[in-house]
């Protein structure tokens, strides 16, 4: 199948604080996300950050939940769904958070050699230790690890499950692409990449062969797979869907056509391709009208039920008794900041007709945002075409960029990051200004 040229220049900012989900108001955890800072071989200069469930059997299932470039393990836990089922199902939940640059930042490894060899070091070696620091330190079952991410944790879902199937039982990826897609770091991400714009055209058994040599001479058998990306993604375009079930389908030897399609709900297509034995190994969600979006809500659990987690454990340590929540007061409206009470940093990636702008807004003022809206105005020829992390309206001119679920607070000093991605007519210049609730922000 031939990849329609798109460019993937918004693959870092894209994933922002948030991993680019589609913010979920995250629910009261039991327990809580601690970090691990000794946890092994890290080549990969890696964080791990780990949930572990107050109620879990004796051998936890483990899943590694990856975020996209430019996020974080803290801020996709913050942001996903998955820390709520591991309290209800009784998993451990690793968070990697990526250190890769690759021109963008915060991106997992999917392109140097020594990414694409099993055992030959950078992320994928480093995700090894964490895993194996949760079956040491927790007791978690070497026979149920599995893999999942978003865009960039898609991909690097593609890739560890490809580089080491005697590990991962099985993978979900969210708008990823094929295990070696990527030629090399030259290759990733942005508009020349073939993998993303639209040069690289494979057969099914030439992307299967390159699973199969990723471990050469392996027979054991493969992690199931599951995929998903939205119909209208162009940052990491749909058509590469087909190409990862070409792979996959072609590594468990299945036919090309689907054994059943269904829509399990309104807008998701499924299509499910089954061994001999009635065996689901390879599925395939196409989300309709969904852009570089996912996961959002119910996808997680999807993935947590084709994991085979999704039945209650039988906890080893009853959880603590729950005391029935206080009444939720509103909160006062903010009032806005003073001048000089935000400051704004802007970094774009620009080319040929595309831009994408990550925007990091800092309090610098002495009370808590809660609930905001940035209005900043876009050079003449601009033309907002998708965002993340925030609401844009217009799409040109003045705009305003206001919160989303996940991000409506900002602590004194803190930050948050947004971003989108735009056509331009020749001026890539950023906004000269910008306000927050209506008083002026410096712009670093």
């Amino acid at each position: 199948m031939r990849i329609r040229r798109n460019l993937l220049l918004g693959l870092a900012a894209a994933l922002a604080a948030a991993g680019l989900v589609v913010p979920t108001l995250r629910p009261a955890y039991a327990a809580s996300l601690a970090e691990v800072t000794s946890f092994g071989d890290n080549p990969g200069r890696m964080r791990m950050h780990v949930y572990v469930p107050d109620s879990r059997p004796a051998r936890p299932a483990t899943v590694v939940v990856m975020h996209g470039c430019g996020g974080s393990g803290p801020g996709f836990y913050s942001g996903s769904e998955f820390a709520g089922l591991a309290d209800r199902y009784g998993f451990i939940v690793i968070y990697p958070t990526a250190t890769q640059q690759a021109g963008f930042g915060n991106c997992f490894d999917v392109w140097s050699d020594a990414a694409k060899r099993r055992g030959g070091g950078s992320d994928p070696v480093s995700i090894l230790s964490m895993i194996r620091y949760a079956q040491q330190q927790y007791g978690a079952d070497p026979d149920r690890v599995y893999a999942t991410g978003s865009s960039s944790g898609g991909m690097m879902t593609n890739h560890l499950l490809a580089l080491y199937p005697d590990v991962f039982k099985a993978g979900a990826a969210f708008m990823g692409v094929p295990y070696n897609c990527f030629a090399g770091a030259a290759d990733f991400p942005p508009g020349s990449s073939q993998c993303t714009g639209g040069n690289l055209n494979r057969t099914p058994q030439q992307w299967g062969d390159a699973v199969r040599q990723a471990y050469p001479g392996y027979s054991g058998p493969r992690p199931r797979v599951q995929l998903w990306h939205g119909t209208n993604d162009t940052l990491v375009p749909y058509q590469l869907l087909q190409e990862t079930i070409e792979q996959w389908t072609n590594v468990f030897g299945l036919s090309q056509t689907p054994t059943s399609t269904d829509t399990p709900q309104a807008n998701w297509s499924r299509r499910r391709y089954a061994d001999t034995s009635g065996t689901v190994q390879v599925e395939a969600y196409s989300i309709q009208g969904a852009g570089h979006s996912l996961p959002a809500s119910g996808m997680a659990g999807s993935a947590i039920q084709f994991f085979g987690l999704s039945n209650p454990p039988s906890p080893t340590t009853p959880p603590s008794p729950t005391v029935p929540p206080s009444p939720t007061v509103p909160p006062s409206p903010t009032t806005p900041p003073g001048s000089g009470a935000c400051q704004v940093t802007v970094a774009v990636n620009a080319w040929n007709t595309g831009l994408t702008e990550n925007i990091t807004i800092t309090n610098t003022g002495a009370s808590a945002v809660s609930g905001w809206s940035l209005v900043f105005t876009l050079p003449g020829g601009q033309t907002i075409t998708s965002g993340w992390n925030a609401s844009y309206s217009p799409t040109s001119g003045q705009v305003t960029a206001r919160n989303v679920g996940h991000n409506a607070a900002i602590p004194v000093s803190g930050s948050v990051t947004i971003g989108f991605q735009a056509t331009h007519t020749g001026n890539t210049a950023r906004p000269n200004s910008f306000t927050l609730n209506g008083a002026s922000c410096t712009v670093a």
